[in-house]
């Protein structure tokens, strides 16, 4: 009977050990899909020897999962819902990570004549009047945040045959973009990433308000107990020291950088 106690107390000590070697992540998809976090993950366990486990999928759904304590740490690109969700108390110790911009690309007959245009309002508002195909992500995604961000600027609440809502990933509202022959925006990550296979081009680019940067932030232990709050400070700390910038500035796709790592 003594040993099975022992047995059953040792057990219990693996499990917990184990649990605690493990970081859950909660990231949007455009790390995944540029390839960014296929380096980094790899890079940080090694150091560390932190275990991790990454749910990429879309920043609204992540911070989401941070708010029911899914996740340990995020690394999101939405500035307007993560400063809710710290003001909230769900996150603590946002850092900024990294940057890129969001651009417009669609087909080379470009029917709504927005190429070399750098004012992205003026750019939906003619896509909007020319009634020209347009998918949009729809999945609560940073990306489609910034989208809505944009046609509320621009006055215009998109509706109608030219307006297609997929409710997927960048990588697939890329492919029904090419597929319809229609606009979509997309990060610029992204895009290098799949852009050989696409017979799009860039049509919009350059105004600020197409910035996108990005943020690492942890859950708060003081609102769920069980989440790895000591892991997620030591990739806080890695992902935005020497060796996570390095990583994330070295990152290119045909000679082009896809992010810019944050100077803190």
């Amino acid at each position: 009977m003594k040993y099975k106690l022992y047995l059953i107390f040792a057990l219990y000590l693996l499990n917990s050990l184990t649990f605690a070697s493990e970081l859950i992540i909660g990231s949007t998809t455009s790390t995944k899909g540029s390839g960014l976090l296929d380096l980094l993950i790899p890079a940080f366990t090694q150091d560390t020897g932190l275990k991790v486990k990454v749910f990429s999928v879309g920043t609204g759904t992540a911070l989401r999962m941070a708010r029911q304590g899914k996740v340990d740490v995020l690394l999101v690109h939405a500035p307007a819902a993560e400063k809710k969700l710290v003001k909230d108390g769900y996150g603590i110790l946002r850092t900024p990570v990294m940057k890129n911009d969001f651009i417009i690309v669609g087909p080379k007959s470009d029917p709504a004549k927005i190429s070399a245009m750098n004012n992205v309002n003026l750019a939906f508002k003619k896509i909007q009047q020319s009634q020209s195909q347009f998918v949009s992500r729809a999945d609560d995604s940073g990306t489609h945040k910034k989208e809505m961000t944009i046609w509320d600027a621009s006055k215009i609440f998109p509706a109608g045959d030219w307006y297609y809502e997929l409710g997927s990933s960048m990588s697939a509202s890329l492919k029904a973009a090419n597929n319809q022959s229609a606009y979509v925006l997309v990060d610029r990550g992204t895009w290098l990433a799949k852009r050989r296979a696409l017979n799009l081009i860039i049509h919009v680019e350059g105004d600020p308000l197409l910035d996108n940067p990005y943020h690492v932030i942890a859950v708060n232990p003081k609102k769920y107990k069980h989440v790895n709050y000591s892991a997620a400070k030591i990739f806080i700390k890695w992902l935005s020291g020497s060796k996570g910038t390095a990583i994330i500035n070295q990152l290119r796709i045909d000679g082009e950088q896809l992010f810019t790592a944050a100077v803190n």
